[in-house]
């Protein structure tokens, strides 16, 4: 399941470059255009959306590759930007981090939470933050749908094991009761030959001259 969430983090970073590969290319082609052909408001968005871009990128980056202490680093400062100032931005970036497989700090219940209330308020981003919502909240849904059905496969083969074991002890303590049952009925079983030959051995005794047994 590791490697089917890294994939799907993967298919997130290619679209999140493709738009920054996009949104340069639009910058570029906006500076061989004149002036009053391309509004400067239009330059600023473009440019806004490649730096936006570009940080997440790095910031995931960091922490797929980075050490442990590296990436305890990255979420505490994502935590901590989005509790002192819970902007659209910072409460997507720190999602993003939370969804990330594979680091301790990973919680895709809380990410998938945050990345709900994101896209609730999806006026305030920009085109490339919302796409990149989208596509980690489908990633975290994914995510948290795989672990639901292993953990009910799970629960399904513990029931199994479990009633296999109860069949079992239910079959060994049967067969406890029988061997006690068949000890009684041997032991009863001597007592009762100990007793017949008592019988016989006192009727087979010789009698003495007046007629009792000796």
């Amino acid at each position: 399941m590791r490697r089917s969430c890294w994939y799907r983090l993967r298919l997130v970073v290619v679209f999140a470059s493709a738009l920054l590969v996009g949104a340069c290319a639009n910058l570029g082609a906006s500076r061989n255009v004149p002036p009053s052909q391309y509004p400067q408001p239009t330059i600023d968005k473009a440019v806004t959306q490649v730096a936006l871009l570009a940080s997440y990128l790095e910031v995931l980056q960091r922490l797929v590759q980075g050490a442990p202490a590296e990436q305890a680093e990255i979420l505490s400062g994502a935590r901590h930007d989005f509790e002192a100032a819970p902007t659209p931005s910072h409460e997507l970036r720190y999602a993003m981090v939370l969804a990330t497989p594979n680091h301790p700090g990973t919680d895709c219940v809380k990410a998938q939470q945050l990345l709900r209330e994101v896209i609730a308020s999806q006026e305030s981003l920009l085109p490339a933050e919302r796409a990149m919502a989208f596509l980690t909240l489908q990633n975290v849904n994914q995510t948290l749908a795989q672990i639901a059905e292993n953990q009910r496969l799970q629960a399904a083969a513990d029931h199994t094991d479990r009633d296999r074991v109860a069949v079992l002890n239910r079959r060994l303590q049967s067969e406890i009761d029988d061997n006690v049952r068949l000890h009684k009925e041997l032991d009863d079983a001597h007592a009762k030959l100990d007793a017949i030959a008592n019988i016989e051995r006192a009727l087979n005794k010789p009698k003495a001259p007046g007629g009792a047994p000796q």
